[in-house]
């Protein structure tokens, strides 16, 4: 279940102990380490909105250049007292730039204003971006959280972008050369799919399962088998 309340956690506590309870079970069979993070959204994205601003202001005025725009097509712009006091030529130059300039203001406003709503933002945000941000923000957490320090560097983490409905399974260097990458794919992909029915706390489960599956094909629990990371999900 994903609670309403934005001020706390997307999971609600008990989802989230759910998760952790996979964790440790999953970590009973193997030497290697499970770390999931969640996050809500992992850029503004508002260079995005600012950059399809700029572009309407720039072309959208043009576009009326064909249809015969005059200055007097904004109130206050043609027929100013002081567009009066000009020659006519000087006249028309100033009060055609200074309509256009306003006009150009009014979209860039207006279209930045729409292309921040969350929904349509996401559709404008190159799939390449997307991508790019939530891998970045991924290998950040995995850093951060020190996966590439354990003892036989066999750290893996289930990143999941809430927003961007993006998964990412970044395996260590002990880790990744053994294990087909397909694994990783199916476990992106169970995520993924949970993300966009609404219950990620059930995608976590499942992926969390598949993941501590190979690690228990190829890193089978040690006699000592201490946990190097916390048994639990981080929401952000």
């Amino acid at each position: 279940m994903v609670t309403s309340d934005t001020g706390k956690g997307v999971l609600s506590p008990e989802d989230s102990a759910r998760v952790s309870n996979a964790i440790l079970v999953a970590e009973h069979a193997t030497s290697g380490e499970i770390f999931c993070v969640l996050a809500r959204e992992v850029s503004s994205y508002r260079d995005v909105s600012l950059g399809w601003a700029a572009a309407a202001a720039l072309l959208a005025p043009m576009l009326l250049i064909p249809l015969g725009f005059e200055p007097s097509w904004l109130p206050g712009v043609g027929d100013s007292w002081e567009a009066a006091q000009l020659a006519a030529r000087d006249s028309l130059l100033a009060r055609t730039l200074t309509a256009y300039a306003v006009l150009q203001a009014f979209v860039f406003v207006i279209v930045f204003l729409i292309a921040c709503w969350p929904p349509l933002r996401r559709l404008l945000t190159p799939p390449a971006l997307l991508r790019a941000r939530v891998r970045k923000a991924a290998l950040r957490q995995f850093m951060a959280h020190g996966l590439h320090m354990t003892q036989d560097r066999t750290g893996v983490m289930i990143f999941a972008a809430l927003s961007e409905r993006r998964v990412e399974v970044i395996a260590d260097a002990g880790i990744h050369a053994r294990v087909d990458s397909a694994i990783w794919a199916e476990a992106v992909n169970t995520l993924t799919t949970a993300m966009r029915r609404g219950v990620p706390a059930e995608g976590f489960e499942a992926a969390v399962a598949l993941v501590g599956a190979v690690l228990a094909e190829h890193f089978p629990p040690r006699p000592a088998n201490p946990d190097e990371l916390p048994n639990r999900l981080v929401e952000m």
